[in-house]
């Protein structure tokens, strides 16, 4: 059936109706939400049905000449919610076509074309990448999302706009008798009453519902468009270095999703409400870096996750030697765009901004140390080292460097990739040279904190230093999740599994941080609960083995289904360390015993710190001389394993013998 004359329809597909003057787009007659720029775009192309439209004409029908925002990213991210609202397949294209490098092409078959009364469009301005109107809204009214966050009103232009108010009630009819008149408007006060009453319920639960810290911000990874795979480390590090600008403009607001769980998203191609789901945020930063040999160019758009609105873009052109100024500017405009879409004011002070090498040089070095530091292997580790010493050479007086040199030696010493004493000693010094330099530096705390929990032994020191550095940052997810482990080897379990939820909220995809999550709920004897977080980190990454799950396991009657696990591991020391303990607890003495010597069998192989290994396979067997000996030879090497004992249940079996009581005090854990 064809359309009615001056029916501004356009019919094609299976049902698919693009009608120009409600601005909807409606499938078997059903609405599909459509934002105001993907319209405008899916409008503009279906006029032109079988012209290639180029991204010029449709950046001029858009938004106009000389509008300066990053076009190329909006026009995707438009590209995209139009494919999902059509149900297309760029692949396999049924209504648009791309044409690379030049533009698109409406390809479906129209059923009737008119066209379609346009004069109302507004050209779209840099202050209209707030959230859009939705296509039920009328004119004037601002439109707030069905999946928006509780309390979080959208961004507008700033104007006010008042609503429109019904006409005035016709006063009662003469006529009528004053009680019905009187009856009327008690009903309408008690009617008010209930209203007002349902309103605060709703705004106190809504109030509940919202985040406890702000506003979740996740900043993905920014596309290194050089075309030169080795500028990888600048593109990743500059999004690092955003993100630690950003959590630092505004911690009380705004928080910020930690490097190690946006990385995942590197040269991905999810749907942004996907990732914002999946990450927890309410907004998340794309964006990409070109570069040559003197200049930068950093472009940026944040879109609102729960229905893709664009809300603020921005492209910047610098010199390379004025890119760190760059990302204050940057984390400052974005931090104070969410608080006004929050509704909130500008906050007081700006973003604290480290002090900047003296030579560019320095800050790229550290860039790369950054990037192999991430990587958490021993030639990883290795290079980073070289990295930061590079840049410390450069410029003796730049923080994070020295920082970066604290943080990786702790890493090697607690990861068993070099000796313990050396690596610590090298780490104290370079944490205690960089708060020399920049005492507000939360990376130095955090590393002090931690030599000073897994070296010194020093409790109080651990935490004050934890909890400077959380001041100085509260979005640093690192000092949540090491300031919990702190607190649980203590047995202060409360406090800890608050911390380690906070950093699961600021690093949600981070197995390590699960990992540890797992360990404090082991530690606090919630074994099931440690089971599915165990699980959990299986299921992100399957061959991570720092997890309490074998150990759970036997705790609650399931040795088979833990041996099960062991073996579809490997056969290294630390498996049959496990597999020994297994069997001790479950009576096996002539396995745990072979299983110890081919424990022992693989630590003069490979090498490695026999002590924690033969600690556990002994406490295992319940062996008080040989679980107590190892004990104490890794506390002469102040080790940082023992730092367990107060809360491990594997020392249970020891906990009235003096011997070990008097190495709890000693450890400062009596």
């Amino acid at each position: 059936m064809g359309p009615e004359p001056g029916d501004p329809t356009i019919r094609f597909g299976d049902g698919l109706e693009l009608d120009a003057r409600a601005w909807e787009l409606r499938r078997a007659g059903q609405p599909q939400r459509l934002e105001r720029i993907p319209m405008e775009i899916l409008l503009l192309l279906a006029e032109q049905h079988g012209k290639l439209v180029s991204r010029e004409q449709i950046v001029e029908k858009v938004w106009g000449k000389g509008v300066y925002l990053d076009t190329d990213n909006s026009i995707n991210g438009a590209m995209r919610k139009i494919r999902q609202a059509l149900g297309d397949d760029s692949g396999e294209p049924r209504y648009i076509q791309t044409v690379t490098g030049l533009g698109y092409r409406f390809i479906a078959q129209p059923t009737a074309v008119s066209a379609p009364a346009r004069g109302n469009r507004i050209t779209a301005t840099s202050a209209e990448l707030a959230p859009e109107p939705s296509d039920t809204a009328e004119p004037n009214a601002t439109a707030v999302p069905v999946n928006a966050p509780a309390g979080v009103p959208p961004a507008s232009s700033g104007q006010f706009v008042e609503p429109r108010r019904a006409p005035p009630a016709a006063p009662p009819t003469r006529g009528l008798p004053a009680i019905v008149w009187w009856s009327s408007a008690a009903l309408i006060v008690v009617l008010c009453v209930a209203l007002l009453w349902v309103l605060r319920a709703r705004s106190r639960e809504e109030a509940a519902a919202a985040p406890a810290h702000g506003a979740m911000l996740a900043v993905l990874p920014l596309a290194n468009l050089t075309g030169d795979p080795a500028q990888e480390y600048f593109s990743d590090g500059l999004t690092e270095e955003l993100i630690a600008q950003l959590g630092d403009a505004d911690p009380q607001h705004l928080s910020v999703i930690a490097r190690t769980s946006v990385m995942r998203y590197k040269d991905a191609h999810e749907p942004v409400d996907e990732i914002a789901r999946t990450l927890g945020a309410q907004y998340v930063l794309e964006g990409s870096v070109r570069r040559d040999s003197e200049n930068v160019r950093i472009t940026a758009q944040l879109v609102r996750g729960s229905d893709q609105a664009h809300v603020w873009s921005r492209q910047y052109d610098r010199k390379l030697t004025s890119v760190l100024a760059l990302q204050g500017e940057i984390a400052a405009e974005i931090a104070d765009e969410i608080r006004s879409t929050l509704g909130q004011s500008a906050a007081g002070t700006p973003a604290r901004v480290a002090p900047a090498p003296q030579q560019y040089q320095a800050f790229d070095l550290y860039l790369r140390g950054r990037y192999f530091w991430n990587r958490r292997t021993p030639a990883g580790f290795s290079q980073a080292l070289d990295y930061f010493e590079q840049s410390i050479a450069k410029d003796p007086g730049y923080a994070p460097a020295h920082a970066g040199v604290a943080d990786t030696y702790a890493l090697m010493s607690n990861y068993g990739y070099a000796p313990h004493t050396e690596a610590m000693v090298n780490a104290r010094a370079a944490a205690v040279r960089a708060i020399e330099l920049d005492a507000n530096l939360a990376e130095a705390h955090n590393a002090l904190a931690v030599i000073a929990e897994d070296y010194d032994y020093d409790w109080h020191t651990a935490e004050k230093e934890f909890q400077r550095a959380i001041e100085l940052n509260p979005n640093y997810a690192t000092a949540h999740q090491w300031y919990a482990q702190c607190l649980a080897l203590q047995g202060r379990f409360a406090e800890a599994l608050t911390h380690s939820e906070r950093a699961r909220a600021l690093d949600p995809l981070s197995t390590i941080v699960v990992a540890d999550h797992a360990v404090i709920l082991y530690f606090a004897r919630q074994y099931e609960h440690a089971i599915d977080a165990s699980r959990a980190v299986l299921a992100m990454e399957p061959s991570f083995g720092r997890i309490p799950l074998t150990p759970a396991l036997v705790q609650t009657g399931r040795a088979p289904e833990a041996l099960a696990y062991l073996n579809g591991g490997g056969n290294g020391p630390w498996a049959w360390a496990l597999r020994a303990y297994v069997y001790g607890r479950t009576g096996e003495r002539s396995k745990a015993a072979d299983a110890i010597a081919r424990m022992d069998e693989g630590i003069l192989r490979e090498h490695v710190d026999p002590y924690p290994i033969r600690v556990t396979a002994y406490a295992g067997v319940q062996d008080r001389e040989q679980t107590l000996a190892n004990l104490e030879a890794g506390y002469s090497e102040r080790a940082s394993f023992l730092t367990t004992i107060k809360v491990d249940p594997l020392y249970d079996f020891l906990r009235d013998d003096p011997r070990f009581q008097d190495l709890m005090r000693r450890l400062g854990l009596h």
